[in-house]
């Protein structure tokens, strides 16, 4: 049943007309009554009606883009082609259509509310960038609020993002797990065998793939999975950095480390020289996405190439409904691995020289 602006009226004890005040933002309200309308919103769902232009159409002219980060170049990347997808003429009567590019910082909470405001601002679409936070109740409300959305009339695609079961959701995944699989095996294939890993947040799904991936090459190779060797931190150069620190304090034997994306491994490489360390003849290192600046660093990054900018690119075309959705709604990204100067055969000496 439809929620009316008079049952959040009811709900929130005030009129209808304050109620539209506070959603209006249009006239002064207590802050105590701003307070309780807006619980009353939440609490029963309410989706504002639109603009006068739009009372015809199911959905407005507007595009909302979600990233745990802009200032990520990973993310960055795949907004930007999705924005270019979307941007241009193809709204309501030939119109333009909005991108609002939503930062969530990696909170689960802001990612609810984004999505909310996005489902009471009638979104045209809704993409949802990056792995997904492994938390049942989280997961849960998301799939809710995807499914409210759907309903809607919303057209909604997770790109590098596991499939959402049951909310009609169309998903474009990176195969983050084989990746790093690959990864683990080109640098047991030149000898490594004591490999350091610095690994994402834990409660993301990128970070349990892509460890995953690393620990199926090792059982695969008969090498020792030791939990001293594995760290983790954020997606960024300072974990990078900390975590390599963290790793030779525990075994100053490593000759590889292995790091979650492209970003951490700059600041492993880092650490490494700061520790009088050689890239690649006493310490190989590989990274993740192949990030623009990853050939640049000296030595060129080993890492996974993810086609970041032609995956967002699909994904704003299938929420603009100019490109057919994959089949059963979802598919699989392959990465490519890159093998640039930052890894080599480990020295057969390492251990001694450094007292291991």
């Amino acid at each position: 049943m439809t929620v009316t602006l008079a049952d959040v009226a009811a709900r929130a004890q005030v009129s209808p007309a304050t109620v539209s005040r506070v959603l209006n933002g249009n006239y002064p309200v207590a802050a105590s009554t701003r307070e309780r309308v807006l619980k009353a919103v939440d609490e029963l769902d309410y989706v504002l009606n639109g603009p006068a232009s739009s009372l015809a159409a199911a959905t407005s002219d507007l595009v909302g883009i979600l990233v745990n980060d802009i200032a990520d170049p990973f993310f960055g990347i795949m907004a930007s082609a999705i924005q270019s997808e979307i941007g241009g003429p193809g709204g309501r009567a030939g119109g333009e259509r909005l991108a609002v590019v939503c930062n969530t910082g990696g909170s689960p909470d802001r990612e609810l509310t984004y999505l909310t405001l996005l489902q009471r601002q009638r979104a045209a679409a809704v993409v949802l960038t990056g792995g997904a936070v492994e938390d049942a109740p989280h997961a849960a409300a998301v799939s809710s609020k995807l499914r409210k959305l759907a309903d809607a009339g919303t057209r909604v695609v997770l790109c590098g993002r596991p499939p959402a079961p049951d909310t009609r959701a169309i998903a474009l995944t990176f195969d983050n797990h084989g990746g790093a699989r690959r990864l683990t095996e080109h640098l047991i294939a030149l000898g490594h065998r004591r490999l350091g890993y610095i690994g994402g947040p834990e409660e993301r799904t990128t970070t349990r793939h892509r460890l995953e991936g690393h620990r199926e090459a090792l059982a695969a190779a008969g090498v020792e999975d030791d939990p001293r060797r594995t760290v983790h931190g954020r997606y960024d150069r300072r974990s990078g950095h900390e975590g390599t620190l963290e790793l030779l304090r525990r075994d100053p034997s490593l000759t590889a480390v292995v790091a979650a994306n492209d970003s951490v491994a700059l600041g492993a490489c880092a650490a490494l020289r700061e520790s009088g360390l050689r890239i690649p003849e006493d310490v190989s290192v590989v990274g993740f996405d192949d990030l623009p600046f990853s050939v640049d660093t000296v030595p060129a990054l080993t890492t996974v190439r993810l086609p970041l900018a032609e995956t967002g690119a699909r994904a704003g075309r299938i929420a603009m409904g100019r490109e057919e959705p994959p089949p059963g709604g979802v598919a699989e990204v392959p990465g490519e691995l890159m093998v640039r100067g930052s890894t080599g055969a480990p020295r057969a000496s390492v251990g001694v020289l450094r007292g291991a």
